[in-house]
């Protein structure tokens, strides 16, 4: 394989290679099973490979996370699109559908440790994510920006609260119906 910055991959497109990998480790493994020695062992390249990509670790989980925010952000526009008959409930049942979904990838976005005013790619990816609320909630006033933060806090916590299997389920009531009651309430 050559070394030359512009060569190609024997396998086309080793980015994406490389973070389609690591969202697979991050699900299996976690956060702590990622490294960029072992990710390049995983896709088939050498140990160096990885860095023409990210420059670090630290590098590699910020465009993981980015990478979430854009699908998170691509799932609350779509409810925002379909004109539900209550906005603030749809997108509160896509963040937690999302939070629940990709649990690994939810707590890596939301993560203190990458230090999002460091990292201008994750706070643009987390913005977008934000404004997509914003519209829905009363737009860019200062009003608007109180209630996407109250809805954000509301759905966040209660994300969190059932990642940490901090709410037991009656067993007369299902997940999703617990989800609408709690988001429901105003």
């Amino acid at each position: 394989m050559s070394t030359s910055a512009n060569a190609p991959y024997h396998h086309g497109d080793l980015r994406n290679a490389l973070l389609t990998a690591a969202l697979l480790i991050l699900d299996s493994e976690g956060e702590a099973g990622l490294g960029l020695r072992d990710l390049a062992r995983a896709v088939g390249v050498s140990p160096a490979a990885p860095y023409r990509h990210f420059d670090s670790r630290a590098g590699l989980l910020e465009a993981l996370a980015v990478t979430g925010f854009q699908k998170f952000t691509a799932e609350m526009r779509a409810v925002a699109e379909s004109s539900p008959a209550d906005p603030l409930l749809a997108m509160g049942q896509a963040y937690l559908r999302f939070a629940l979904g990709n649990r690994a990838l939810f707590r890596l976005m939301f993560a203190a440790q990458l230090k999002r005013d460091n990292r201008p790619g994750l706070r643009m990816a987390a913005e977008a994510a934000f404004a997509t609320l914003r519209q829905v909630s009363g737009g860019y006033t200062t009003a608007g920006r109180i209630a996407a933060l109250a809805a954000w806090s509301k759905v966040h916590g209660l994300a969190v609260l059932l990642l940490d299997e901090q709410i037991a389920l009656r067993p007369d009531e299902t997940l999703e119906q617990l989800i609408e009651q709690v988001l429901a309430r105003r």
